[in-house]
């Protein structure tokens, strides 16, 4: 059944696919009436920087609609997109059980999204008030932390096109829609993804289609069910993908 309370504070959820929904009923099934009614809505268009490395930590963010990406620039200021979200998730939130004053990385949307703000204070106060949304919070936050050092180390052994195929499976197995993935963004920002250059991406690419791993109409990616696996036997063989 529909938390009432949850949707008067974030009427978008009504009109949100029914995964996300049960994301947020879930993650906010024990929050009470005085967290909700902190929460801030705001509609951030594609392309726009929310949170800076660095920046006091003083805001959790909910990506309500739309998807997200990391940033890392400490590299001779070079953009590096490691990690892009569409779930649930406090961010914000590894900040505080680390008990960090200052954001530790860059967020940039993806998509038009709708973000909801929470100040850090009340997010504090409920979760030292409540030990399973505490537990829930630590969980979801080494989860993140496990995954990215996972493909931190899975990177290491892949080059070139091998780093674009891991990219493809990643993708189509968290967004693919009835069996066909629709790989969003430009060239620019897969080399951002994967640490490759332009030229690079491009050859891949090239290659994949050429080997019917990936289709394309116009400067668009589409993958189907056959070519993820055609894709996931690519990086199988350099790597355990469990």
């Amino acid at each position: 059944m529909k938390s009432r309370p949850l949707y008067d504070a974030l009427p978008f959820l009504n009109h949100i696919d029914a995964e996300r929904q049960e994301q947020f009923e879930r993650y906010f099934q024990s929050a009470p009436l005085w967290l909700l009614d902190a929460f801030r809505v705001e509609e951030l268009k594609r392309g726009e920087v929310f949170v800076r490395e660095g920046e006091v930590a003083d805001t959790i963010f909910f990506i309500g609609q739309g998807i997200i990406e990391a940033i890392d620039y400490r590299v001779y200021g070079t953009p590096y997109d490691f990690m892009q979200f569409d779930r649930v998730y406090a961010f914000g939130g590894m900040e505080f059980l680390m008990d960090l004053d200052k954001y530790m990385t860059t967020l940039r949307t993806v998509t038009d999204c709708t973000i909801v703000r929470l100040p850090r204070a009340k997010f504090e106060k409920w979760l030292y008030s409540d030990i399973q949304a505490m537990k829930q919070e630590s969980k979801l936050v080494s989860e993140y932390l496990l995954k990215e050092s996972r493909n931190s180390r899975l990177f290491l052994f892949l080059q070139g096109s091998d780093r674009l195929a891991l990219l493809f499976v990643e993708r189509y197995e968290k967004y693919n829609k009835n069996g066909l993935l629709h790989v969003k963004g430009n060239r620019q920002n897969l080399a951002d993804e994967t640490g490759l250059c332009l030229k690079s991406v491009s050859r891949g690419v090239k290659k994949f289609q050429e080997d019917n791993l990936i289709s394309k109409e116009g400067n668009q990616i589409f993958i189907n069910q056959e070519q993820y696996e055609g894709l996931k036997r690519i990086v199988s063989k350099k790597i355990d993908l469990g």
